[in-house]
C-alpha cells in the first residue's frame, strides 16, 4: 500500500530535518546497513529531484532510528521534526510480543490527539498502525498478496498531492485497512486492484526476494511479482513529495 501521511500546521525556518524512523523490521543487509540509512537514502533521492526542479534547496537530513520492537524505544518529540513508521513483517492487527504493537498504536494515537507539531509518515505496516490509531483495525486481505511494481489509481486529492494521474509503486503486503477512517481529516488518496485503501508506499524492493526465499509466497505470486520487479516506478516522486509534506506550512 502507499502510506498514510498526517499533516500538521508548522512553518520551518530552515530545511534542517531531524527524522526518527521507528524501526519495525530486522536490520537490512549490507547495501544500506540499517532501516534508518535506507530511508535516508530514499529521502535524499527525493531531495535531489526537488533540487533539480528548483522547487527548494537541498535538505539536510538527520536520521536517528528507534527500536520499538525489542527495546520499545521512542523519540523525544521535542527534539525531532517527523516520525517515520516503517514497513514490517509483523501483523498490525495483533498486540505483538510484550504488547509492542499496542503500545505503538497508543503512541501514535496520542500524537494525533495532542495535535503534535511532529509530522507522521507511515509506510505499509506503519500505514496500518495509523489506521488502528484512527479506529480502523487492519485485516488479512481476501485478495491475497500485493507484490512488486503495482499501479495505483489516484483520487482527485491524490492527483493534487503528486501532480500526476497515477503511481506505479513497489508493494509487499497481504494485510489491508478494510476502509478509510470516518475522521473528517482523513482523505482517500488512491486504490489498486487488491486494496481500496492506499495511502504512500516506500519499500526496499529486495524484500521481495527475501520473502520468496523464506517460502512465504506461492510460486505463481512469486513469478508474477518477479516479472514486474524491474518495471519503472514512482518511488523517487514519492520521496520528493514526502519532503515537500515535511517542509510546507
Amino acid at each position: 500500500m502507499i502510506s498514510t501521511i498526517v499533516r500538521r500546521g508548522i512553518q520551518y525556518d530552515t530545511i534542517l530535518l531531524n527524522l526518527a524512523p521507528l524501526t519495525l523490521v530486522d536490520e537490512t543487509k549490507e547495501q544500506y546497513g540499517s532501516i534508518g540509512n535506507l530511508y535516508k537514502t530514499f529521502l535524499e533521492a527525493g531531495a535531489s529531484k526537488l533540487e533539480e526542479s528548483e522547487l527548494l534547496e537541498r535538505a539536510d537530513l538527520y536520521v536517528s532510528s528507534y527500536d520499538v520492537v525489542n527495546k520499545q524505544d521512542y523519540p523525544d518529540l521535542e527534539k525531532i521534526d517527523a516520525v517515520i513508521l516503517t514497513g514490517s513483517r509483523y501483523d498490525a492487527f495483533t498486540p505483538g510480543l510484550n504488547n509492542w504493537i499496542s503500545k505503538l498504536v497508543d503512541f501514535i494515537r496520542k500524537m494525533l490527539q495532542d495535535r503534535s507539531r511532529v509530522r507522521i509518515i507511515a509506510v505499509c505496516f506503519g500505514h496500518q498502525i495509523v489506521g488502528r490509531a484512527y479506529g480502523v483495525m487492519p485485516e488479512r486481505n481476501d485478495a491475497g498478496w500485493e507484490v512488486s511494481v503495482t499501479p495505483v489509481v489516484l483520487t482527485e486529492s491524490g492527483k493534487q498531492l503528486f501532480g500526476q494521474e497515477s503511481l506505479a509503486l513497489h508493494q509487499m503486503h497481504r494485510d489491508v485497512l478494510p476502509r478509510y477512517s470516518s475522521s473528517a481529516s482523513v482523505e482517500p488518496i488512491g486504490h489498486s486492484d487488491h486494496g481500496d485503501v492506499q495511502g504512500i508506499y516506500v519499500k526496499n524492493p529486495s524484500e521481495f526476494l527475501e520473502r520468496r526465499h523464506g517460502s512465504v509466497l506461492d510460486e505463481a505470486t512469486y513469478q508474477d511479482g518477479k516479472d514486474r520487479a524491474n518495471d519503472p516506478h514512482d518511488g523517487v516522486t514519492v520521496g520528493a513529495r514526502f519532503l515537500m509534506f515535511l517542509l510546507e506550512g
